[in-house]
């Protein structure tokens, strides 16, 4: 091989990159369109999941906490809450804030009624049987 690059080189690699990274991107494509149908978790989907979903939306939960690795870090990721605390632990913490405690970050309280916690409780159930390759890696999120 010479000591020198050639335009014809320069065009091979090139040509050669593209048809490889191509390839690649339809290999990819075409796996992830396979698998996407065993993920499908939209059977559990009710109307109460939907409007505990609602309410995490128009409280703007994600603006503290992260889900599924979305979101804000300055609060716990509530991914795997429901599997972590259960039911009545979740609506019990949420009624309880603020909790006052000092030097901890405190979550206001939004005087949610039991239906809303039962929903957002649904949502967090919902979300917890996500199919999620594993993530959170830790069970405390």
């Amino acid at each position: 091989m010479s000591g020198t690059f050639t335009k014809s080189m320069a065009r091979n690699i090139f040509y050669g990159g593209t048809v490889f990274f191509v390839l690649l991107f339809l290999a990819l494509s075409f796996d992830t369109m396979k698998e996407l149908p065993k993920r499908d978790n939209r059977a559990n989907l009710t109307e109460s999941v939907i409007n505990g979903k609602k309410l995490w939306e128009v409280n703007n939960c994600i603006g503290c906490h992260s889900l599924l690795g979305e979101g804000a870090y300055f609060a716990p990721e509530l991914g795997n809450v429901y599997p972590r605390r259960g039911p009545e632990f979740i609506k019990a913490w949420i009624q309880a804030m603020p909790t006052g405690a000092p030097g901890r970050r405190q979550m206001p309280n939004f005087g949610f009624t039991d239906k809303e916690l039962d929903d957002l409780v649904a949502f967090l159930k919902y979300s917890s049987e996500i199919n999620t390759a594993n993530w959170p890696p830790n069970i405390e999120g």
